[in-house]
């Protein structure tokens, strides 16, 4: 596919500085572009790159000001990052337009409900009474247990498993090698050090807008539903426990892992590798830094880093003393050694 400045510019709303009729068929880095790409510059440690790129259109922002004259056609927009964002979606919209129909072998029930435009890929399994939306996608190996709801305008990648009762809402992506709905891990300790399984008779709601990673894994309640709200974004190999709460537009970065009834709140930011111990409530906007092991309740807005985490300003206070403590330690001697000399001194001059 081909486009011109004018129609890149309409797409994003951008105001074009040199040739409007300069093409680009494919996407390149501004520090490795060719002709016939499109690039972005948004981020000013990349802005060298500009007068020497070989892009046909770059997108940049508008308070950007030129230092050096440019080959390429420029497109000004507000925000260069969102725009080009914007128009990657639009472009792999237009690629996945193309899949479309049943291919075989795939097995899809009587009693499933298959919306307008639906593609199934080759050894997709759909059970009973399952409802999927229009236009929704589902690459090969897809398994969608019985009961499952899937909305429109889904994309389900190549080997994702939707367990029975799960729902799944619009415009959801979930990435290959994920599982919604396995068994929360639930065990009653027996007299004899055995334990007993607890049956998750629950299930997983996933809201409209939530995209997830790959290989993460979201288990179904106990009772109710273990719920992921509209906007949140689930980086790889997430962990997420039975009857957790996921935030709206909360983000959560990979090997994250969530235990048993904790509620987070919307906009919460948690960084790789962290831990989070179960039945916790974590307020709207708090910050969990990466590889911090969280067993307390956090308040709106608050920051935490560590193992056990706590106050980010605390902890970053208490590292840079760390670092510091052979010298802290080398200065303390020397103290000491004067208070002696100083309690020698005054000694003597009292018997004096």
């Amino acid at each position: 596919m081909q486009f011109s400045a004018t129609q890149i510019a309409l797409l994003i709303n951008g105001k074009i500085e040199g040739d409007p009729n300069a093409t680009v068929s494919s996407f390149g880095k501004i520090e490795e572009a060719k002709a016939g790409q499109l690039a972005f510059l948004a981020n000013p440690k990349y802005e060298e790159f500009l007068y020497h790129t070989s892009a046909s259109v770059v997108i940049i922002n508008n308070d950007l000001e030129l230092k050096h004259p440019i080959a390429s056609t420029l497109i000004r927009v507000p925000d260069a990052y969102t725009a080009f964002a914007a128009l990657l979606t639009k472009y792999q919209e237009m690629q996945q337009q193309q899949l479309s129909g049943r291919q075989d072998p795939s097995y899809v029930a009587s009693t499933a409900k298959i919306g307008e435009q639906v593609y199934i890929g080759a050894f997709v399994y759909i059970g009973e009474n399952v409802t999927i939306g229009d236009h929704t996608k589902l690459y090969p190996g897809v398994f969608i247990g019985d009961n499952a709801k899937i909305g429109s305008g889904t994309v389900l990648h190549p080997g994702v498993k939707i367990y029975h009762h799960c729902e799944v809402g619009n415009q959801v992506i979930i990435h290959g090698g994920t599982v919604i709905g396995a068994d929360g891990f639930g065990f009653a300790p027996q007299q004899d050090g055995s334990y007993q399984k607890v049956p998750q008779i629950g299930n997983v709601v996933i809201e409209d807008r939530v995209e997830i990673g790959a290989n993460t894994c979201i288990d179904r309640a106990t009772m109710g539903s273990t719920l992921i709200k509209a906007g949140a974004k689930l980086d790889n190999m997430i962990q997420i426990a039975h009857n957790v709460e996921v935030g709206n537009f909360t983000v959560i970065a990979a090997q994250t892992g969530i235990s048993g009834s904790t509620k987070l709140g919307k906009n919460v930011m948690i960084g790789g590798q962290a831990g989070i111990a179960g039945h916790l409530q974590v307020g709207d906007g708090a910050k969990i830094n990466a590889q911090s092991g969280l067993g307390k309740n956090l308040k709106p807005g608050q920051s935490v880093t560590g193992s056990p985490a706590y106050d980010y300003g605390q902890a970053i206070r208490a590292q840079s003393t760390a670092r510091n403590l052979p010298e802290i330690e080398k200065r303390l001697r020397e103290l000491e050694a004067l208070v002696k000399k100083l309690s020698a001194y005054t000694s003597s001059g009292d018997q004096g």
